[in-house]
């Protein structure tokens, strides 16, 4: 059951979406294809994010040049497993790409000496972190069913530890990336819902 304030909030960003015509969107996800991805891939939408992809699904966007991405959309009914399984790690692989040239984040105590060992034991303390799931590209929201009467930001992550805000919540990250000449509220004061990923937003 989608919390009233979550469902208001993906349905508003799948309207500004279209509003924006700026991709191809299909009828939007299914109970049981949202079921079958969330077993498939060991993961849970939040609130906002399923309603967002229950109004619609985004598939795929006119090519850019220079675009770091050529599907930036996860195309959640008929992706491949192994490109939305690559794009799920994407925050987690940056995460291990850092350790490898010397990061360590606080609460992991002591660093192995030994890079590759440290790598491994990164690898295993990132499965304990919150999951992320892509919106778009690089930006992501938390997964999991908990829901925020102001809904998550939306998080963009580039390199590792390279994060920023990219939205105060779904809808807004919607008209921040979309639509020409928006600008953020004076309002504007993102916190991170999501243990972790938060300890790097810029």
């Amino acid at each position: 059951m989608i919390d009233i304030n979550a469902a208001r909030l993906g349905t508003e960003a799948a309207r500004r979406l279209r509003q924006a015509d700026c991709c191809t969107m299909e009828p939007g996800l299914s109970d049981d294809e949202f079921d079958r991805i969330e077993a498939e891939y060991g993961i849970q939408f939040s609130g906002d994010h399923r309603a967002f992809l229950t109004a619609g699904l985004p598939v795929s966007s006119p090519p850019q040049d220079g675009a770091a991405w050529d599907k930036p959309w996860p195309d959640w009914r008929n992706g491949t497993p192994s490109d939305l399984r690559s794009h799920l790690a994407w925050p987690t692989n940056g995460i291990l790409t850092e350790v490898e040239h010397g990061y360590w984040h606080v609460s992991w105590g002591r660093r192995p000496t030994a890079t590759s060992a440290a790598l491994t034991a990164a690898e295993e303390l990132l499965t304990a972190v919150p999951q992320l799931i892509p919106i778009y590209a690089h930006r992501f929201l938390p997964a999991g069913s908990e829901t925020y009467g102001h809904g998550h930001p939306v998080l963009s992550i580039w390199q590792g530890t390279d994060i920023i805000y990219y939205g105060e919540d779904l809808a807004e990250y919607i008209s921040h990336e979309f639509e020409e000449g928006h600008e953020h509220p004076e309002t504007w004061n993102p916190r991170a819902t999501v243990a972790f990923w938060r300890d790097f937003v810029q």
